[in-house]
């Protein structure tokens, strides 16, 4: 598990850019599952002013790992904040975007995904394989769309699932642990001090955390977890106390 903690939400765009630019020097496409949320939106705006030619978006192939059960043009669109912050500023090749169909039923959307992903990505032990997925966690500890209350998603045999939000109700296809876990690289992006509590659980008693939330069984089978959280998210831990 590789922590960097960061002042600024600037400086963690930075680093998380200079990481990324290593891994795709390594390949010539690069396959990455991208999340919603806050963070990854400062992170998208960081890149649509970055100069031409700093990241070849030729290389990418854009995935996500979630969706809400929703059309592509509503405001709640993880595929419509990717669009309107990344891909309306950035030379990105419309073939190499592989949405999560939130308007389309749900678990015939989660089925389709899920032959995207065999069809499209590399396997590990017949699982895809993404480079790089990119995860938020939320102040319950969910991650992708798998929630605490649904945990049994998590071990699915499946490559998607459709999951319930707790509160709303809401839709949502979801990757499950299986593909998340394959990835090369799985990189968590947190901040905000609501996520503090959980990152001291997480990160200090992962095994017993484990058993309560969903972001505890991120434990990618090639080792490479990497947590960018800003110190806010990590004014818990002992080594920052």
């Amino acid at each position: 598990m590789n922590i960097e903690i960061f002042n600024t939400l600037s400086d963690l765009n930075r680093s998380f850019t200079d990481w990324l630019k290593e891994i795709m020097e390594e390949k010539e496409t690069v396959t990455i599952a991208l999340s919603g949320g806050s963070t990854p939106k400062s992170l998208f705006d960081y890149w649509a002013t970055l100069p031409e030619g700093e990241i070849d978006w030729k290389k990418i192939k854009f995935f996500w790992g979630d969706e809400r059960c929703v059309p592509p043009t509503d405001e709640e669109s993880n595929y419509r904040m990717t669009k309107e912050h990344l891909f309306d500023f950035v030379p990105v090749t419309q073939a190499n975007i592989f949405r999560i169909m939130g308007e389309n039923e749900p678990v015939e959307e989660a089925i389709r995904y899920g032959e995207i992903l065999q069809n499209e990505l590399e396997k590990v032990k017949g699982t895809p394989s993404f480079d790089i997925i990119m995860l938020g966690m939320g102040d319950d500890g969910h991650t992708a769309s798998i929630f605490p209350y649904e945990m049994i998603l998590w071990d699915s045999a499946k490559n998607c699932v459709t999951a319930t939000h707790p509160q709303s109700g809401q839709k949502r296809v979801s990757l499950t642990g299986k593909v998340i876990n394959s990835s090369r690289n799985v990189v968590f992006l947190v901040t905000g001090s609501n996520k503090a509590e959980k990152v001291k659980e997480i990160i200090s008693d992962p095994d017993l955390a484990a058993k309560k939330y969903p972001a505890a069984r991120v434990q990618p089978d090639s080792g490479s977890l990497h947590w960018f959280i800003d110190d806010k998210a990590a004014h818990q831990l002992t080594s920052r106390s």
